[in-house]
């Protein structure tokens, strides 16, 4: 069975964006961050995103030129959308159009074993949860708080889940990434 994770950036205070610093990464980014997503990027698995994450990524992708792009094309896509048609600009990229709760359990019980993981789409990721579909949490979280100027809580809505540490890293002397199981188990 394929394993579903789901990888969350928050500030401190548990926001996903906004702030008092709009740079990419909230202006953390750093040699420790760049290589840990190199690696995610490096294993072999299928990216899962709703409809506004795929437009914004594929048009960041198409007009950018980070290093981490042109493996990002390679990776299999799944988009979950009512809207979106093809033809798609993003390479590899798949159109569910089957809801989650549905498609989701069938992906998962596919034999090719490769994880999938999330990427943005806070929607999905609530779904996600809400179904109990997801089997890991990773959570980076960065140096900050956002206090009243925070945007898009990460948390928001998200049912209560029990989680089991897997571990924790540090990034950068500043970063610490937190990776939970979502087990129950204490």
């Amino acid at each position: 069975m394929r394993e579903l994770s789901v990888d969350l950036f928050s500030t401190v205070d548990g926001y996903g964006g906004g702030g008092p610093r709009p740079a990419p990464y909230w202006g953390y980014g750093g040699p420790d961050l760049f290589e840990w997503m190199q690696a995610q990027l490096a294993d072999e698995h299928v990216m899962l995103m709703g409809a506004t994450s795929y437009r914004l990524m594929s048009e960041i992708v198409a007009n950018g030129d980070d290093p981490t792009f042109p493996r990002m094309a390679e990776l299999p896509k799944i988009v979950f959308s009512k809207t979106l048609q093809p033809p798609l600009t993003w390479a590899n990229t798949t159109i569910v159009h089957e809801p989650v709760e549905t498609a989701v359990p069938a992906l998962k019980a596919m034999s090719d074993g490769l994880p999938m993981r999330t990427i943005g789409s806070r929607s999905l990721v609530r779904s996600l949860f809400r179904l109990g579909l997801v089997d890991r949490v990773r959570v980076m979280v960065f140096p900050m708080i956002h206090g009243v100027a925070g945007e898009e809580p990460v948390f928001a809505e998200l049912p209560d889940v029990e989680l089991g540490l897997a571990g924790t890293t540090v990034l950068d002397d500043r970063l610490v990434l937190l990776d939970y199981r979502v087990d129950g188990d204490r």
